[in-house]
């Protein structure tokens, strides 16, 4: 099996493509270990940053990536770093644009960030990792990729940095107006994705809304709450609701993961990532105003390192878009080869602990259709 775009010159593509053989009827096979589709083109930084974290997630922890992008710029970035030969490359001319949204997918088919989603598709890749547009990742991931069983639509999950533990927010963007029996959904996605990345247990779920009390909220969220609040249709596994949140507790830790709808999601995220910068402006600005200041820094340096990798973005690795079959994650736009790195990391870990397979068992039995009418879907 051959991928179109590939790199004819490349010496682990022939290896690669026996990985994903299949027996007819079987459907594409999956590679053994985890391998990582990376859109080289796709972020403020690319090709460089994304080549340089690639490469570090390949040589820190043993990641398996293949870059997907134009070889001119790619090889000498490869060669660069001392990789050339050892890293897989894929041939795509075309790159979506970081202002270019949905219409990317039709727009762009031979993009690198399509050739991505297709290394998947066709079992030569476990997991799609790019920096470019959310909403042409989101697109072409859902034009390439197909739905899991069951699932009506994918929605982004992102980590916020609450302790002890992690809180998951769903959706942080991926579907602005969604139905309320999606809202249902994501709780199980975010359910499934607490469990599998950070080990939780039982994951406490929570509603945002204007709040506490359930008839708090618009038409969609106390329907959303009634859902939430009920038994689980169709054979899905219980869900731990806790109740409506507000903006307030998003860092308060109160749950383990937050469920909302796209547009007032992503609100949410921007403001805390626009708040932690700015406080650390401030707080930047603060140490270093006196003798006396400068010196309570120094001692409290370690401190206030494990404070400032806590709250930054790149640490996480970036969102996960859960409910395809195969792991998509979007890092930051600005990612750095830090940031580039850790996504790899995020995907390939999301792979070895199965979270397909394990919204798969927190779905049941259901398939696509139980949750809306023919007359509701679009």
């Amino acid at each position: 099996m051959t991928v179109a775009g590939a790199d004819p010159s490349d010496p682990a593509r022939a290896s690669q493509a026996d990985d994903a053989r299949a027996a007819p009827g079987a459907g594409p096979a999956r590679p053994r270990q985890p391998v990582i589709a990376v859109d080289a083109m796709g972020g403020d930084h690319a090709p460089a940053a994304i080549v340089a974290g690639a490469v570090a997630a390949f040589r820190q922890w043993g990641t398996r990536v293949v870059l997907i992008g134009r070889p001119g710029q790619i090889r000498p970035l490869l060669a660069e770093h001392g990789v050339l030969g050892e890293i897989r490359l894929v041939t795509a001319e075309d790159a979506v644009a970081m202002d270019e949204g949905a219409l990317a997918s039709w727009r762009r088919p031979r993009s690198s960030l399509a050739v991505a989603c297709q290394l998947v598709h066709v079992g030569q890749a476990t997991a799609v990792m790019s920096a470019g547009s959310t909403g042409a990742i989101v697109a072409i991931a859902r034009l390439r990729l197909r739905n899991l069983p069951g699932v009506i639509r994918p929605a982004l999950a992102v980590t916020l940095p609450t302790g002890p533990k992690p809180t998951v927010l769903i959706d942080a963007g991926a579907i602005a107006d969604p139905k309320p029996e999606m809202l249902a959904q994501f709780a199980q996605l975010g359910s499934a994705y607490a469990e599998v990345a950070f080990g939780i247990s039982k994951p406490r779920v929570g509603l945002l809304s204007i709040g506490s009390e359930p008839g708090k909220g618009n038409k969609l969220a106390r329907r959303a709450y009634e859902l939430l609040a009920g038994e689980p249709a169709h054979g899905a596994m219980a869900i731990n609701f806790a109740g409506n949140v507000e903006g307030g507790d998003l860092l308060a830790g109160k749950v383990d993961v937050v469920v909302a709808e796209g547009f007032a999601g992503n609100v949410a995220l921007k403001t805390i990532e626009g708040t932690a910068a700015f406080t650390a402006m401030q707080f930047r600005s603060a140490l270093g105003g006196s003798r006396a200041a400068r010196l309570g820094a120094m001692l409290a340096r370690k401190e206030l390192r494990e404070m400032s990798s806590r709250f930054d973005a790149e640490t996480y690795g970036g969102g996960a878009l859960l409910g395809l079959e195969g792991a998509v994650v979007i890092a930051h736009g600005a990612a750095t080869s830090k940031g580039a790195a850790a996504a790899c990391r995020m995907a390939a870990d999301m792979t070895s602990g199965q979270i397909d397979e394990r919204i798969r068992e927190r779905l049941g039995p259901q398939r696509q259709g139980h949750f809306l009418r023919r007359s509701e879907r679009h």
